[in-house]
């Protein structure tokens, strides 16, 4: 199992929806410029509750991606330490792109996005909770074939699914046995139901 390391450019992004990484495991590093001398109670209170997954960065100095090398330097240095990781950069700042695009030749899997929702680990989150109250509502009438699921979580999400996306999608939900295959046809454990 991949560690995913959230590595916030704090200058660049100041997020408001940390809390959506409880529970899934991240590790997360805010770095903060060497001039910002305030950070909300919010994000405080956040980090907090992430434990010893969180940690601040305070950068050295100042001057022209002067907080983008911190971030390029921490990646190589977990990289080394752990090579079965996954970097978020959470940036505005498309002069990550290139190392992220350097970092996947080496088998470093790493991305950018510009905010913390983005991350596809909680978009399929949040998708399987839509599943899960889409089939709950269905009650008997859930599909009882493979094929027939993946249509139908297909057109709840509006037919804009990738078919890689939808297997991710299928794939978490066979993991956390909400849904049980057997060959070609379905059945389900959902949260809450006997």
């Amino acid at each position: 199992m991949k560690t995913n390391y959230v590595l916030i450019d704090f200058e660049n992004v100041q997020p408001k929806n940390l809390e959506l990484l409880k529970g899934h495991g991240f590790k997360v590093i805010v770095f903060v410029g060497s001039k910002q001398v305030k950070i909300s109670f919010d994000l405080a209170c956040a980090m907090q509750s992430l434990g010893a997954d969180a940690e601040y960065v305070k950068i050295e100095g100042n001057g022209p991606n002067a907080l983008d090398f911190h971030i390029a330097f921490y990646m190589g240095n977990i990289a080394a330490k752990d090579p079965d990781c996954y970097f978020h950069v959470i940036s505005k700042d498309t002069g990550f792109d290139p190392l992220i695009k350097h970092l996947k030749t080496k088998r470093i899997y790493a991305q950018r996005e510009k905010d913390i929702s983005e991350i596809p680990l909680l978009k399929i989150s949040k998708r399987i909770d839509a599943i899960v109250e889409f089939l709950k509502v269905r009650g008997a009438a859930k599909p009882r074939a493979v094929k027939t699921l993946s249509n139908s979580i297909n057109s709840l999400f509006m037919k804009k699914l990738e078919e890689d996306e939808l297997g991710k999608i299928m794939d978490e939900l066979i993991r956390q046995k909400i849904v049980v295959t057997n060959g070609s046809k379905v059945t389900y454990q959902l949260p809450g139901k006997p």
